[in-house]
């Protein structure tokens, strides 16, 4: 797999050329993709398996779905908050150090939820496990900058982010043994949940300290004439910025409307994801069998995120994968409220899946195209960190609709809603032609 994705796009100035770089890039693909992806699965798996707890936690702990829907959401409060010094401090320090940093803090946080007590301590852990992860994705965003020249990134993101679609198949898979759990060691299932869902991001951060490198330069893995190669295609390091100058990228129009489109596909797909075993339970399903049915539109995205990025790159085009994908999801989540809770609505999620988790892939690589280098690095941030926010959005307006109505279908149709502003506002972006003129995002 990684020689096709190494090869698909040889250089094209002689045979030598090439050479290095189908050589370079079997290396790079071989040694760090496998890698990043493996961080995600574990970084969304700590994230997101609170939404299988919930089939036995909220009872336990006195949760409505609107309080579960607080705390579920408020981890991206602490997200948004340290995201972009999070980021900095990573370009200062190298991805390496901070990386594992990164995993062991959030590793143990999330060990930490298994010990909550009532609705109040459910909030501060989950604020501060957002906190803790602040920084990790457009981290990796931004590393992947350092080593992928811009023809491969659209896929070595989708491989990257294959993994968030592919950690609730995870989480749903293990959802039912370690919920069956109740009881040992007197702790309830949900509780061993979390516990040992925590020790891999742990264990992995020693693995990150020993295999990631930080700079092309740094790699004793690659020839000097690799390293020459690499950095020459990868473009000129990024320009240092403060905190302050980083927050007022927010208000570079490019930047915003790039976080507006991200925010529409946050909000929607946090909406149905932290919320979707609750949604399979209140079908009359067991706990066993939400979690197992659960994996289903997330094994199908991941297929279908892989699909759409190797698309994008071979064709090169990005704008119409991105737009795309917000029409599927839009369509997929308004059939589901429709249709009511059926096999049917399954199937119309499982097609919202695709379009949601397959969007960043193409989107992530519409920045760099846009923006001159200086500044790239935190207008990643900024786009990842309000973008992000929709991870409170969403779950709260799924909360909000089934206390209200005592049903789902209205919250799925706001989702719907949230998707299709994603489209139109990238169907702007495309008409702009932003890319013909990059600029860079001012400091």
């Amino acid at each position: 797999m990684t020689d096709t994705l190494a090869t698909g796009y040889a250089g094209q100035d002689g045979a030598a050329e090439s050479a290095i770089e189908r050589r370079t890039m079997r290396k790079v693909m071989t040694r760090l993709a496998p890698l990043m992806a493996i961080m995600f699965l574990v970084n969304n798996l700590d994230r997101v398996n609170v939404s299988f707890a919930a089939l036995t936690m909220n009872q336990d702990l006195g949760l409505t779905a609107l309080s579960y829907a607080w705390g579920a959401g408020i981890f991206f409060v602490g997200y948004f908050l340290f995201e972009i010094p999070s980021n900095l401090i990573m370009e200062r320090v190298g991805a390496r150090l901070w990386m594992a940093r990164i995993m062991i803090t959030w590793g143990v946080i999330s060990g930490a939820t298994a010990f909550v007590v009532d609705h109040t301590s459910f909030l501060v852990v989950r604020f501060l496990l957002g906190a803790a992860e602040a920084g990790f994705v457009p981290g990796i965003l931004l590393y992947i900058t350092y080593w992928f020249p811009p023809r491969y990134r659209a896929r070595a993101i989708a491989l990257f982010l294959v993994a968030q679609p592919l950690s609730f198949a995870v989480a749903g898979a293990l959802s039912a043994p370690l919920l069956k759990m109740d009881g040992f060691m007197g702790l309830h299932g949900w509780q061993w949940m979390f516990i040992l869902e925590a020790v891999p991001s742990v264990l992995l951060a020693f693995v990150v300290l020993r295999v990631m490198t930080d700079k092309p330069r740094d790699a004793a893995w690659l020839t000097e004439e690799e390293r020459t190669w690499l950095t020459k295609q990868c473009g000129p390091a990024e320009v240092h910025a403060s905190p302050k100058q980083q927050l007022k990228l927010i208000a570079n129009r490019r930047v915003a409307l790039l976080s507006a489109i991200y925010i529409g596909r946050t909000t929607a797909m946090y909406g149905i994801s932290l919320f979707l075993p609750l949604i399979l339970k209140g079908m009359g399903l067991s706990n066993t069998q939400s979690g197992f049915l659960s994996v289903i539109p997330f094994a199908v995205a991941t297929v279908g995120a892989l699909l759409w990025g190797y698309s994008s790159d071979r064709t090169g085009e990005r704008h119409w994968h991105t737009i795309l994908t917000m029409v599927l999801a839009a369509a997929g989540l308004f059939a589901a409220g429709l249709i009511g809770p059926s096999t049917i609505a399954l199937v119309a999620i499982s097609a919202a899946a695709i379009g949601l988790y397959s969007q960043p892939a193409c989107f992530y690589a519409l920045p760099p195209m846009m923006l001159a280098s200086a500044g790239t690095a935190a207008a990643l941030a900024a786009i990842n960190s309000v973008g992000n926010l929709g991870g409170f959005i969403g779950p709260y307006v799924v909360g909000w609709a089934q206390e209200a109505t005592g049903s789902y279908s209205g919250g799925l149709y706001v989702l719907a809603g949230f998707a299709a502003v994603s489209g139109v506002l990238g169907y702007v972006l495309k008409r702009l032609r932003w890319e013909d003129t990059p600029v860079p995002a001012r400091l």
